[in-house]
């Protein structure tokens, strides 16, 4: 059993930032590929950002170049650096540790806001 606990959502202007922070309460960390999503009201939940064990990264087109997943093995957390925030930004974002990416399963935490707006 993972737990993931995410923070660091909020209110932020178009073009600003934001930075999403995950903690993860296993000895296992290392294994786990750590992946960001989101869902945006009346949509399906999307794959934002993935980094793996060995820190190969994976970016969904919308994000790229805009946002940085990272991950520290020593504190056990995955970050999500959001730059040049855009309204479509807007949606709930979840931290996972699956073994894989993009599966769907594996673990996940509660979510946090982050909303786009001016």
């Amino acid at each position: 059993q993972v737990q993931l606990v995410e923070s660091g959502g909020g209110l932020v202007q178009p073009g600003g930032s934001l930075r999403l922070s995950c903690v993860a309460s296993t000895r296992s960390f290392s294994i786990y590929t750590m992946a960001w999503y989101r869902q945006a009201p009346g949509k399906q939940r999307e794959l934002v950002a993935a980094i793996t064990s060995g820190s190969r990264t994976n970016y969904a087109d919308s994000v790229k170049g805009r946002f940085t997943i990272s991950r520290d093995h020593a504190k056990n957390t995955v970050a999500l650096q959001m730059n040049s925030l855009k309204p479509e930004d807007t949606a709930v974002y979840y931290c996972n540790a699956d073994m894989r990416i993009g599966t769907g399963g594996g673990f996940w935490g509660q979510g946090t806001q982050v909303t786009v707006s001016s």
